[in-house]
């Protein structure tokens, strides 16, 4: 292994990671309806248990409506109950073929305790990077035991492993001042 692939492998490590946070940034509710606010909820179809959007066409009616169009007439109940039944503290209503969601207001109190959520997101993804960080200078430090790179290599291939950790750092908190104002927005 060489310093190239190091520095390449925390990079798509750090990178990956990031995604990973975006991806659970985007299931933390805001005010606004979206599509993926339904992907973790589970319907029981045929015995086993799937996600809404497997049996179901889900869509935004207005800014803060979705509705959901079950493929199966028989599903619409199935699928109301499960959006029911869910943690995000959603009410759906029936009108014929469609299950309209509406999404109530955030209180004030609960738009905190969400930041709080987004911050400790955002806090586990730092912590995932300095790790990626440390793994890399210790594999970096091997090289350098082995005698596959001289002192000086090892110092400048750390210095860029940092540098790429507070680039990366720097991403996660542009992302929890995204979702903070996001969140804050009335």
């Amino acid at each position: 292994m060489s310093i190239a692939d190091v520095k390449k492998n925390a990079e798509h490590k750090m990178q990956k990671s990031l995604e990973a946070l975006r991806v659970d940034l985007t299931k933390i509710r805001t005010g606004r309806a979206h599509i993926g606010l339904l992907d973790h909820v589970q319907v029981d179809y045929y015995g086993s248990m799937v996600p809404v959007n497997t049996v179901a066409n889900i869509t935004v009616l207005d800014p803060r409506t979705l509705g959901v169009q079950p493929w199966e007439k028989g599903m619409a109940q199935k699928v109301e109950k499960a959006i029911r039944d869910s943690d995000l503290g959603l009410n759906p209503a029936s009108q014929g073929d469609l299950i309209r969601v509406p999404m109530p207001p955030l209180t004030e109190e609960r738009r905190r305790d969400l930041i709080k959520v987004v911050k400790q997101e955002c806090e586990g993804a730092r912590v995932a990077m300095r790790n990626l960080r440390r793994d890399a200078n210790a594999t970096l430090k091997d090289l350098l035991k082995k005698k596959e790179c001289s002192e000086d290599d090892e110092r400048r291939a750390q210095d860029d492993i940092q540098k790429l950790t507070d680039k990366f750092v720097a991403e996660v908190d542009k992302l929890f001042a995204h979702k903070e104002t996001e969140l804050m927005a009335i």
